[in-house]
């Protein structure tokens, strides 16, 4: 499938590091208007504590007010594993529709599983605004967003084209950092890795917006690149390394990787749209499988 895309359409990309989970969150303006999205925001959780606070969000939202716009979309590229999503406390504050792939389905039905929860949660993404198919658009202001659906790590992975710029969740780390894992539940290397060239048919100069970044051999920390340097540098799939090659690679390596710190909180939380979940007497509470991942 061919992707239509608008080089000469540049918005512009304001990013907020998250240190304790090593998460970039990003608020993207449409060039034309005063309208904005907002892509894998963060809630802060001291989980040793079982405590909820809203430092990284707050930060959003301040910046969001600051500059006078308008939030149209909260974004959520994939259900994260590493960290919780602040989507329903920015949309109560700021508005906004909160938008995911449509296989979150998928994952609802392998986690509502895991966790055991009840008939009262749905399993049908009725949680989220808005479901995306790869190739659906919609509207940031008076800008064309453009989904590209991307499995592999997970089952509802997606790719936001937003004119010159692409949100990659986590289907691309930086070159220097190659891939993310594709072991976990509805995970599969062979996926990701044709996930990865959907996004590398991209223009070269498509910029790259990850996720993550981890600095690896002490470098700072980054989050920008573009298709051609990924491409030529990549260290798990640039330079014509193979399907063969990369599904061998990943699937020794994963098996050596121990679980986020964050998944159990994380994927009870974000698989709801980042609402919390409560116990029967309507408390907060999260549940811990055991022996289960």
């Amino acid at each position: 499938m061919t992707y239509p895309v608008n080089m000469s359409l540049k918005p512009d990309v304001s990013a907020h590091f998250d240190e304790s989970t090593n998460t970039i969150s990003y608020i993207v303006k449409d060039p034309a208007s005063d309208h904005c999205a907002i892509i894998d925001s963060v809630m802060d959780i001291d989980y040793a504590a079982g405590r909820i606070t809203y430092d990284h969000a707050d930060a959003l939202i301040a910046e969001v007010e600051a500059r006078g716009l308008t939030l149209d979309w909260i974004i959520e590229t994939h259900v994260h594993a590493d960290h919780l999503s602040a989507a329903p406390y920015i949309q109560q504050r700021l508005g906004g529709k909160i938008g995911v792939g449509d296989k979150i389905m998928i994952v609802q039905e392998t986690f509502g599983k895991f966790f055991n929860e009840g008939t009262e949660f749905q399993r049908d993404g009725s949680q989220f605004d808005a479901l995306f198919k790869d190739g659906d658009t919609y509207t940031v202001g008076e800008m064309d967003v453009l989904t590209i659906y991307t499995p592999g790590h997970t089952p509802a992975c997606m790719v936001h084209v937003m004119g010159n710029a692409a949100f990659v969740g986590d289907t691309l780390f930086m070159p220097d950092a190659g891939s993310a894992r594709a072991d976990f539940p509805g995970g599969d290397a062979g996926q990701l890795y044709d996930s990865i060239q959907k996004v590398l048919s991209l223009p070269d100069k498509m910029r790259l917006f990850m996720c993550h970044d981890y600095g690896p051999d002490g470098r700072d920390f980054a989050w920008e690149t573009t298709v051609a340097d990924e491409r030529a540098n990549n260290i798990h799939v640039g330079d014509g390394k193979t399907r063969e090659d990369f599904v061998r690679f990943r699937s020794e390596r994963d098996a050596q990787l121990g679980m986020p710190k964050l998944i159990i909180p994380s994927l009870q939380v974000n698989m709801r749209a980042g609402d919390l979940p409560t116990d029967h007497d309507g408390n907060l509470m999260l549940k811990v499988p055991l022996n289960g991942l």
